[in-house]
Formats: structure tokens, sequence, C-alpha cells
């Protein structure tokens, strides 16, 4: 990672904008994954992003200024086999949120998107064929639309790279200095903002202490009974 700084820099001069988004796939059930499939699906995707975004952050805290994109994946919402990659594009959402706290002052910003995009790491025949055979496999037709285009073989406009660059190049702009620390989805015909992390719903005990009792019965008439497992058991 410092390397790829000291490389921009030897070439360019300065540094202005850091774009993080290296990663690969080692996608398999969670019961079937391996710790080195595990772990280098971590170190490529969460350490590498810190690899690169120590380096450049010392640069724009010294220069007060500093644009940074992370590549998140709405396979961390939860998708059917990447334990390992949504782990590490969760945790590389957390990791924007706490930079963006951490070089705000000095004029730096930290953003996070969830592109859809076919790329070589996403269109690969092997890969299709397991997200068919997962979109198959789901019994509560609660699949996100990356997994059902890629896995039906939609393609072309609806998942052009082109699309997802013009925004991430506006994020790197003078107009985008008050968007920090969010996380956009990025993608064909739409660009959204997730609400993460306010909180959805609570429940409040006017007593002092907590107990099993309580919640129980409150759960019945509150937001904790109506939420829908999204992978119920097989009948």
């Amino acid at each position: 990672g410092e390397h790829i700084i000291q490389t921009a820099i030897d070439e360019f001069g300065r540094l202005d904008i850091l774009i993080n988004n290296a990663g690969i796939l080692r996608d398999r059930m969670i019961y079937n994954t391996t710790e080195e499939e595990w772990d280098i699906v971590i170190a490529v995707h969460l350490k590498g992003h810190f690899a690169c975004l120590k380096p450049a952050a010392q640069i724009f805290r010294q220069q007060r200024s500093g644009r940074i994109i992370n590549t998140s994946s709405e396979s961390g919402l939860g998708n059917m086999g990447q334990g390992n990659y949504a782990a590490a594009k969760e945790g590389i959402t957390g990791l924007t949120r706490v930079a963006a706290l951490d070089l705000g002052r000095y004029g730096v910003t930290c953003n996070g998107i969830r592109p859809r995009a076919g790329t070589r790491l996403t269109l690969n025949p092997e890969l299709l064929k397991q997200m068919k055979r997962t979109r198959e496999m789901e019994q509560s037709g609660k699949s996100n639309d990356t997994t059902e285009a890629l896995g039906s073989g939609i393609g072309s406009d609806q998942l052009k790279p082109e699309n997802v660059a013009p925004f991430v190049t506006w994020l790197c702009s003078d107009e985008a200095a008050n968007i920090n620390g969010r996380s956009f989805l990025v993608g064909g015909n739409v660009i959204g903002l997730y609400k993460e992390p306010t909180l959805e719903s609570a429940i409040y005990n006017p007593g002092s202490d907590w107990n099993v009792d309580y919640i129980s019965r409150v759960a019945r008439e509150s937001f904790l009974g109506q939420i829908k497992n999204p992978a119920p058991a097989a009948t």
C-alpha cells in the first residue's frame, strides 16, 4: 500500500484522490468455508483498503484536503454463500465511517459505494452458475437485485461499470465536500443513499432492569414480533 501511494506521488507530484477497489472472491457456504478462504478474502478486501488508506490519510492530513472512496457491496447486506466477502465488505463500511470522522476536520472526506457492475470479478462462468443455483434454491424471494441480475445473465446496460464511474468522480469533486461517511448504491439507472447506521426501531423499559419475561411480553406487540426470517426452515 505504501509503495502504491509513493508511486502516485513520484509519477504525478501530489495525491488528491484514493479509490480503494481491489477484491477477490472465494464463495462457499459458511459451513464449507476454509480458514484459508476466509483469510485471503479478508486480507485483500479489508486489509487491502487499510493498507492504502493509511499512507494516503497521512498525506491528506498534512495537505488539509483529499477524497477517499471505498468499495463495499450489496452482498454485505446478505447474499448466500458469501460469508467471507460480506464480512469484509461490511468491515469496509465501518472503516469508512471511522475514517470520515478521523479525517473530516482536515478537509478530507471518505465515502463508500455498493456498486452494481459486471466485471471480471463478478461475471466469470463459475460464479454465474453458482448465483443461478442460489437464486433457484432461495425460498423467501428476498434475493437482492444484483444477485438476480447476475444470476439470470441480464447484463450489459444495467451492469456497465461506466455507469458507476461518474458518481465516484463527482464524490471526489468540491461539490461533494459536505458528503462524508455515507454509503451509496450505484449502478445501472440508480444512485441511492443508505440510511445506515440509523436506528430503525426500539423498545424501552420504564423500569430499571430488563428480564426475559418482560421482553417476551413486549416482543409480541412490538417490532420484534413483526420481523420476518429471510431464510426460514424448509418444510
